[in-house]
């Protein structure tokens, strides 16, 4: 094949393995979710201890997290001042804490498929919070794309067959620690130049998490625990539940990294329907018309907002390239005119 048919195959295997990075992270997400589920619902594993569920979650990743970095030394830690630390990692470990923790206690109150149509909140989280940090510019077409997901997911949630306001208000919360926490990873850490992956974000961010988590832990579950004799710690659901947590963090990594942040937005929504799809058909939670017609209205939204990224992205990709191709003919302009003056002096010299 030509050099049109070898940039032909390049492209193709591109493709592929952008679906191939979506396709990891949506199972391993998705198995995330239905095995927290799993463990939490008291109809099922029965077992509604969610701080210390993202305890466990946390001490696995950061024991191999530790491990890849101080034994094995396959990934090489960030240079970080304990200023840096205190100010940056910190704060972002404990909004972290609070996520997980309120995420995980939701799945006690609330089934699957309600609560991914509430994490269609979201962007509108992570875009108010933008704004009320001076994060994001306000714009009024924005904002109302923001008021017809809200609005989406008002519906939904009046159409819940089982609504419980107290998973609700988790729910909520985890997405508004969540987005907060988002924004100050990009407030705090990119603008000081400090860029981390999953492994070395594992290794600052979760010992933070389970210092954090010890203390309501300590005064909510432990005495429960404590006298829950019957209890045997089960390292087989356990251990995995925590190898798929970590695994996730991997994946998102990989999925970041080698496509964008908006593919996984993207992919999510997708994520999303499966979990309602496989919330109704599998764990047959159960999901009215007026439901999906809710969570329809906020897709819509939600697609329209990552379109206008993607369109925003475009023009701010051609711009940088009109201004590199500006700045390279000025250069070759000067160029030209420097070679110009050269030749007019040889040619003054040859005439003396």
């Amino acid at each position: 094949m030509g050099k049109g048919g070898s940039l032909s195959d390049g492209v193709v295997k591109k493709i592929v393995l952008s679906y191939t990075y979506v396709a990891i992270w949506i199972f391993l997400s998705f198995t995330v979710i239905v095995y927290n589920k799993y463990i939490l619902d008291k109809k099922m594993y029965n077992w509604p201890f969610p701080i210390s569920l993202t305890m466990i979650h946390m001490s696995f990743c950061a024991t191999l997290a530790v491990l890849l970095v101080r034994v094995f030394r396959l990934v090489e830690p960030v240079s970080m001042s304990r200023e840096v630390y205190l100010s940056s990692v910190v704060p972002i470990g404990a909004l972290y804490s609070l996520s997980l923790w309120l995420s995980n206690s939701a799945y006690i109150y609330l089934s699957v498929s309600f609560i991914q149509m509430l994490k269609a909140l979201m962007p509108v989280a992570v875009y108010s919070i933008g704004v009320l940090l001076r994060k994001e510019s306000y714009k009024n077409d924005t904002m109302l794309n923001m008021l017809s997901i809200s609005l989406g997911v008002g519906v939904a949630a009046y159409g819940e067959a089982h609504f419980d306001a107290w998973g609700v208000l988790l729910q909520l919360g985890a997405v508004a620690f969540e987005a907060t926490r988002l924004v100050m990873i990009q407030i705090l850490l990119t603008s000081k130049g400090i860029s981390l992956n999953p492994i070395t974000s594992l290794y600052y961010v979760a010992p933070c998490c389970l210092v954090f988590l010890s203390i309501p832990w300590i005064f909510v579950e432990y005495p429960v625990l404590r006298d829950t004799s019957t209890f045997q710690f089960d390292f087989v659901v356990f251990g995995t539940n925590s190898f798929c947590a970590f695994a996730l963090n991997l994946a998102v990594f990989l999925l970041v990294g080698k496509t964008s942040a908006l593919t996984m937005n993207v992919a999510g929504v997708v994520k999303d329907w499966l979990l309602i799809a496989f919330s109704w058909s599998v764990i047959k939670d159960t999901v009215t018309p007026i439901n999906l017609f809710g969570y329809g209205l906020a897709f819509l939204g939600v697609a329209y907002y990552n379109h206008s990224k993607l369109q925003a992205l475009k023009a701010k990709e051609a711009q940088k390239k009109t201004a590199q191709a500006d700045e390279e003919e000025g250069r070759l302009l000067e160029e030209r005119e420097a070679d110009g003056m050269d030749s007019r002096e040889k040619k003054s010299v040859r005439g003396k």
